[in-house]
């Protein structure tokens, strides 16, 4: 059986008050339609179909290859809208879970549900309902004596009895394609609004002694809708709680989730633990056995196992194992400290490789540089990488000691077992085994290095 979720995403979210268009507001890193097409692609066979409108352009941008858009114009309805997925689905396909992409709560079991119901049903719909004191707007659920649905009553002609129904109309709903393509056309205008609504299927299909079942389910802030930034805002903590709780179900500790900010897709191995004020955001990838935070900012990075990072920024960087970096390190793009790193506070590394067992003391700036294995670098030290105009290297070999406050004036190399006197300005490159002090820097002797282990 051949199964296609439409969504629909054409609306202008007016009550937005913003430029950019509803369904591409960000929940937890990722726009709202993200989190929907996610949580369908649990329950459908086929590529999903968006009908698009307000903002097309950057939505269909933002979708790519994920999903086939139509475009709804002018937007006359959600019926309407509907209609506008018929050119691309009629005859290819048997069912359609049809929703909102301002609904991005809603779980791929929960879809799966719905299908399921529908497939047992021999009526042409199946939707969604839930029971809750608020009513946010919601249509309500009249039902048969059989259980079934009699009909939908939308809040802004319920009668006061109606209006005390608390069953509520999710708007996700299940049909068979057939039956809805031929639906969607005997739907009349709503005289007081002057658009089509899907809700009125369901008069048509009980008109026709047609069954419309209702899957009731018991989590209202699954359904919540997103209409204001307030629901924005209630949706985001509601997906974060959510992660989290996945996340530590698996094996990551936090010691206080309700300040603990994760974006979906973010993968965390377990037995790591994070602290209170940690957010870690975008492709992210973190192995086991870390301890992360407190105050910690990562977005883009790899993180191997079992390293600290202690109140610091990390963006677009690779740490291997057990790194040791913090408080108040920075680490921008291109940064990739190999295993055994130490990076004090206030150190910054940018496009630059730090092999195995470098030390970099405090206060100091590593840029465009590639610093061999077991070479300290001491506080106060510069990579002097940009004259003006162009960026400019700087290799440092193994086993080399910087002294405090040299400053490293690029392009340069330090061959292995060099070593520079503290306040050093180096603008020559310097042999293996030597030693440079002054200002600026010039040789003064050969060193015997002494072998490890």
């Amino acid at each position: 059986m051949k199964i296609t979720a439409v969504l629909l995403a054409a609306g202008q979210g007016t009550r937005m008050k913003s430029d950019l268009p509803k369904v591409l507001h960000p929940l937890c890193g990722k726009p709202m339609i993200w989190h929907v097409l996610e949580a369908l692609k649990e329950a459908a066979t086929e590529p999903p179909v968006v009908v698009v409108g307000h903002g097309a352009g950057a939505v269909t941008e933002y979708l790519g290859d994920s999903a086939r858009t139509v475009l709804q114009k002018p937007q006359l309805g959600t019926a309407h809208a509907a209609m506008q997925a018929e050119s691309l689905l009629r005859g290819k396909t048997d069912l359609v879970i049809l929703t909102y992409a301002d609904m991005p709560l809603l779980r791929g079991e929960t879809f799966r549900r719905l299908v399921d119901a529908q497939r047992l049903n021999p009526g042409p719909l199946s939707l969604l309902t839930v029971i809750a004191d608020d009513p946010r707007g919601f249509g309500r659920i009249v039902r048969k004596p059989d259980g079934t649905v009699q009909a939908i009553v939308e809040e802004y002609v319920a009668t006061p009895e109606q209006q005390k129904i608390k069953e509520l109309n999710v708007g996700a709903y299940c049909f068979n394609a057939e039956w809805l393509w031929e639906a969607l056309k005997r739907i009349e205008k709503n005289p007081k609004k002057g658009e089509y609504y899907l809700t009125d299927v369901v008069e048509i299909a009980v008109r026709d002694n047609l069954p419309v079942q209702a899957v009731l389910h018991d989590d209202f802030i699954e359904t919540i809708g997103i209409n204001t930034r307030v629901h924005l805002s209630e949706a985001e903590a509601a997906m974060r709680a959510r992660l989290n709780r996945d996340l530590m179900l698996n094996g990551v500790s936090m010691r206080d989730p309700a300040s603990t900010y994760i974006d979906a897709g973010v993968k965390i191995g377990r037995d790591t633990i994070l602290m209170p004020n940690t957010f870690i955001h975008g492709n992210t990838v973190i192995g086991e056995r870390n301890v992360i935070g407190p105050n910690t900012i990562i977005r883009d990075t790899t993180i191997g196992n079992g390293c600290k990072i202690l109140a610091s920024v990390l963006e677009g960087a690779v740490l291997e194992d057990e790194v040791d970096i913090g408080p108040f390190a920075r680490l921008r793009k291109g940064a990739h400290l190999k295993s055994h790193v130490h990076m004090g506070n206030f150190g910054e590394v940018k496009d630059s490789v730090l092999h195995e067992g470098v030390k970099m003391g405090h206060f100091s700036y590593i840029g465009n540089a590639v610093i061999g294995a077991n070479t300290n670098i001491g506080a106060g030290t510069i990579t002097c990488n940009y004259d003006g105009e162009k960026k400019h290297p700087t290799t440092i070999g193994r086993d080399v000691f910087i002294g405090s406050d040299t400053m490293l004036v690029a392009p340069l190399t330090l061959g292995d077992g060099a070593r520079t006197g503290a306040g050093a300005v180096v603008t020559k490159d310097v042999p293996e085994d030597t030693l440079v002090v002054g200002m600026p820097a010039r040789a003064i002797r050969k060193l015997e290095r002494k072998k490890k282990g």
